[in-house]
Order: C-alpha cells, then structure tokens, then sequence
C-alpha cells in the first residue's frame, strides 16, 4: 500500500512538473508575469529589421503565436495544473477586445516604433502592429482644420495580444519612429501642408526642438517625421507653411536649417502607454501644390490612356 501511495505521488508530481513547463513564460521579458505562473507570455524578439517606411521581411507579430497553441497544449496533459491553464486563456478569449483600427487614404494615423521594434503600428489592423490598433485614433481629414491620432497599450486587445492574458499589461518601452502619416495623401492633397501643435505622452505635453517638415517617402503617402534617426536633413521634397524648403534646383533654402526630422528627445518615452499628437493641415484643397502638379497628373492619366 506504502509503496502504490509512492507511486502515486510520483507520478502526479512528474505530471505536475510538465503542466508548469508547458505554462511557463518569461518574468524578464513582460514584467506583470510575476503575477501569475499560468499565463501565457509572448516575448519580444531580439531583431526585427523594419525598414523606416514600415515595410518589413519578418513581422515580430506572426513571429510569436498567441496563446491558443499552449491552451490546446494545456488541455491535451491533463492534470489539475493543466486544467487551470486552459480555463485563463479561454476566459481570456472571451473578454470583449476594442475596435482594431485601419486608416483608409486620405485619413491620418500616427505611425509609432518602440525600441525594439516590436511594438509597432503602420496604420494597420493586419500588418506590423496590430497590438495598436485597438482603439488607435485615426483623423478623418475633412479639409484643412485640427486633428488629432493616438495609440494607446491601455486596451484588452494589446494587453491580450502581447502578454497572452487581457488582464495583464505589458508597457512598451523606447522609440525608434514616429511620424504622422496619411495614405494616398500626395494624390488626394496634393501639397497640403502638415504642423505639429503638440506631441503628448501619456497626458505630458513634451517639448519640440525643432520645426516640423511635410515631404513623402514613396510619393504616394503623405508624412511628417517626428523622430526619425534615418533622415539628417530634409527630404528635397520638404514643405511647410511658407513653402518648399529648396529651390528648384534642389539648393536649401534659408528656412531649412530651422526643420527637422528629430523634434523630440527620445528619453521621453522611456516608458509609455498612450501617445497623442494634435497637427493642423493645410493646402488640401490643392492651393499649396506645385504650378506643374497638375500637369503630372495629366501626363500619368494620357500614359494610363495610350497604354490601354
């Protein structure tokens, strides 16, 4: 009997054991992980090569899986352990996730990197970083005016998507990119001018160090750099309010050396939550466009017409 006891206890101790490997996480990649030895962590990964554009080889979202797979694990072992593993995530599942948001062209979202490129968000609920997309604040332009775009980790879906459990959190830290962005704006307002009015970190207004600029990275989306380490000066394309900041032959102006990719010291986001930036537009209506804008588009339009 002693020895069937043994036995018994044996076993459940090794079936034990094989529950918490399964349900392991990682208590150095998500802090909250403390908190609860059953959840589900996802990591960050330790490169992501994203270009500045938003284009990526890899995306660090598809890289880690989400919790579904160690809940069908856990459910497959059995045990007690296991049991109470798969019985979090899929009271996880069913708490109610936030609206993922995609901007369509001509609206404006705010494009944000953290440092470690994991944390993202290009304007997309199914690309690199979705984990923002919930409840992220896009601006739909309606003429020139004020507008304001946002994301925040304060949502369950970040909280789900990145940690595994919707009431956990996870913080992101540091910033690689930031930047303003509206798809298909160089078509839709062409020369419309972009001003940042104030950039917001978690409620803080923090301070700009320079002008910002209006240019175009692939001349079909319109952007303004707020911090943006791969630009040292502005872009020939560059605009503001007073107009282009190079002449026609591509010579700076006087202006440029006021303007910036860099507005901001980095050392701000050192740990953030929800970013705000408040920017007004100008020029949709075609005003602030080129004298041979116009021109452009009849070219493209009668080389779309020869070709067919």
């Amino acid at each position: 009997m002693k020895m069937k006891k043994y036995l018994a206890c044996l076993t459940a101790a090794l079936m034990m054991g094989a529950a918490f490997t399964a349900c392991g996480g990682s208590s150095e990649s998500t802090p909250a992980a403390e908190n609860s030895s059953s959840e589900v962590v996802q990591e960050a990964p330790e490169t992501s090569p994203v270009a500045a554009n938003g284009d990526a080889d890899a995306s660090p979202a598809e890289a880690d899986a989400p919790a579904e797979d160690s809940a069908a694990d856990d459910s497959s072992d059995g045990g007690d352990a296991s049991s109470e593993g798969a019985q979090e995530v899929t009271q996880s599942q069913d708490v109610e996730f936030e609206p993922a948001m995609t901007a369509q062209p001509g609206q404006a979202y705010l494009a944000i990197v953290d440092g470690q490129w994991w944390i993202q968000y290009w304007g997309s609920a199914e690309k690199d970083g979705y984990m923002l997309s919930y409840n992220a604040g896009i601006a739909d332009i309606q003429g020139d005016g004020s507008y304001t775009v946002s994301v925040t980790a304060d949502t369950n879906g970040f909280r789900y998507d990145t940690t595994g459990d919707a009431a956990d959190q996870y913080t992101p830290e540091g910033l690689s990119f930031l930047s303003v962005m509206i798809p298909e704006g160089e078509s839709m307002y062409p020369g419309a001018v972009i001003t940042i009015d104030s950039i917001k970190v978690d409620g803080n207004e923090i301070e700009m160090s320079a002008k910002n600029y209006t240019s175009s990275d692939d001349g079909s989306e319109t952007r303004t750099n707020i911090y943006n380490t791969w630009v040292s000066t502005p872009s020939d394309d560059a605009r503001c309010i007073d107009g282009p900041l190079y002449d026609a032959d591509k010579n700076a102006l006087d202006i440029c050396k006021d303007y910036s990719a860099q507005l901001i010291d980095p050392s701000a986001f050192s740990q953030w939550t929800t970013v705000e930036v408040n920017f007004t537009i100008t020029g949709t209506d075609g005003s602030l466009a080129p004298a041979d804008a116009g021109d452009d588009a009849d070219a493209d339009a009668d080389a779309d017409t020869d070709a067919e």
